[in-house]
């Protein structure tokens, strides 16, 4: 049973991964990134109904009172994270903001140990460490002079935590409503960034077929699909583990840009890989 969580969670961020195949198109064509984020969230929004007409619309029923929780997950992970993320990109670089968004597992065993009394043992340091550095080597962040203002660390700080706040308030969630519900509710509070997206008439021209089906590849396949499988998968899994097996998007991403984008195969990178696959090895290691 666990085993079918974990292949979740790994699919759903192979799925995550495939993200800059859909934003690279979205930014040639001129959109920002909080439009391209606002775009994701429109087409998020519009998916989910679309599959909960299929699966029944007794799955958008909830409580009033624990609006909470998606407005955690859609708002205070999705939205922020995005905010943080892209600011931290400006502030700095984008293998910085990569690597700093990447401190999520950390922040997430760390809530995790006040919140839900989760362990924390040498195997999980080990994988942590392996981790971080692995992702440190495919964002590139050792292979070059890279500076970082105050604001830069603390937007990519940011972004970490955003991102890690998904699994800490999906965790909650999951004990009370179906993963269909938790993703439909998150992306309808993520729908606060549309204001923030400052659509203008330009903005409205350069929607077009192509931009059009990008926008629902992010929203289908980056993000209705992958978030479903990734809070089914918190059903069985910890949260400091998930947030762990979540770090093969990296790997994707850096495989997407070398077979798509024919980005160079450096040592870094496939060190990197490496790490990430050991540390996945290792949490998965029987506990005797």
């Amino acid at each position: 049973m666990k085993a079918r969580a974990y292949l979740y969670i790994i699919s759903a961020a192979a799925l995550w991964g495939l993200i800059g195949l859909f934003v690279k198109i979205l930014a040639g064509q001129g959109f920002t990134s909080m439009q391209i984020v606002a775009l994701r969230a429109i087409a998020s929004a519009f998916c989910i109904t679309l599959v909960l007409c299929k699966l029944g619309l007794r799955h958008l029923r909830i409580r009033l009172r624990d609006a909470w929780l998606f407005a955690g997950t859609g708002i205070c992970s999705l939205v922020f994270f995005n905010y943080c993320y892209f600011n931290c990109m400006q502030q700095s670089s984008l293998a910085v903001a990569a690597l700093l968004l990447y401190t999520a597992p950390i922040f997430v065993m760390l809530l995790s140990l006040l919140l839900f009394g989760e362990s924390f043992n040498l195997r999980k340091g080990v994988s942590l460490a392996c981790t971080f550095i692995g992702c440190a080597f495919v964002t590139g962040a050792f292979s070059s002079g890279l500076t970082l203002t105050l604001a830069g660390l603390l937007y990519g700080l940011g972004s970490g935590v955003g991102y890690a706040l998904y699994s800490i308030f999906g965790k909650y969630a999951v004990q009370k409503y179906s993963s269909p519900t938790i993703t439909a509710y998150t992306f309808y509070f993520a729908l606060a960034s549309v204001p923030l997206a400052d659509f203008n008439r330009e903005a409205f021209a350069r929607l077009d077929l192509t931009s059009v089906l990008c926008s629902l590849g992010l929203g289908l396949v980056c993000a209705v699909i992958p978030y479903i499988f990734y809070t089914k998968g918190l059903e069985q899994v910890e949260p400091g583990q998930a947030s762990i097996l979540a770090t093969v998007e990296p790997f994707v991403a850096a495989a997407l840009g070398m077979l798509v984008f024919a980005e160079p195969l450096t040592f870094g990178k496939a060190a990197g890989m490496l790490l990430i696959f050991f540390s996945i090895v290792i949490l998965n290691l029987p506990k005797k």
